[in-house]
């Protein structure tokens, strides 16, 4: 069984699983400090365990096909992105009745005609890729709406590099532990701490 491609992803680039930085702990949202793969293959779920270690796969509870879960004990992957268009930036903004009212990726932008006051669109970020140490085994994706990634990826400009350099390019998506003493907000003097995707290129010769 191939799990369905990262939603908005062209059909061609149907993957065989999903990178995780989270999970749900008793019902809430958690951070992981390493990678959680999910998968509606068997093997795939057996090869990534193999390569990677962790617990064993296992169910569990999702709407998707994806159903089967490893978590790893790895934050660093080495991976294979395939060409710049494998490295998709939007910017989005969802109704509070779920509907999409903004989708823009700097060149197109769907605005609706009811957009929802005092709420701006927010980054989604889609990475389709395969595995370096296994690329045999398909594609792979991850979607992460992290503000400090978008801010990274920007920073770096790694959109255009990956437009510049030859591909496939070889790079190390890695979890990132990001913590701090919150100054403001209904968390303010408390120490946060939570995990972000990063995506470091390799040199080219």
């Amino acid at each position: 069984m191939r799990t369905p491609a990262c939603p908005s992803l062209p059909p061609a680039d149907d993957v065989v699983g999903r990178f995780r930085s989270g999970h749900q702990l008793s019902e809430r949202p958690a951070t992981l400090e390493d990678w959680r793969i999910t998968t509606g293959d068997p093997e795939v779920a057996d090869k990534v365990y193999d390569l990677f270690g962790g617990h064993e796969p296992q169910d569990w509870q999702t709407k998707g096909e994806d159903s089967i879960e490893v978590f790893t004990a790895v934050p660093e992957v080495e991976v294979l992105i395939e060409d710049a268009s494998k490295l998709r930036q939007r910017m989005v903004l969802w109704s509070r009745a779920g509907k999409l009212v903004i989708d823009s990726d700097g060149s197109e932008e769907l605005v609706d005609e009811t957009p929802a006051p005092f709420r701006g669109p927010e980054p989604l970020i889609d990475l389709t890729f395969r595995l370096a140490a296994a690329p045999e085994v398909g594609r792979f994706c991850l979607r992460s709406r992290s503000w400090n990634w978008a801010t990274d990826l920007a920073r770096h400009g790694t959109a255009k590099q990956l437009a510049a350099i030859p591909t496939p390019v070889r790079a190390c998506l890695a979890l990132e532990k990001v913590s701090f003493i919150a100054k403001n907000g209904p968390r303010a003097g408390e120490w946060v701490s939570y995990s972000k995707p990063s995506l470091a290129l390799a040199s080219q010769p």
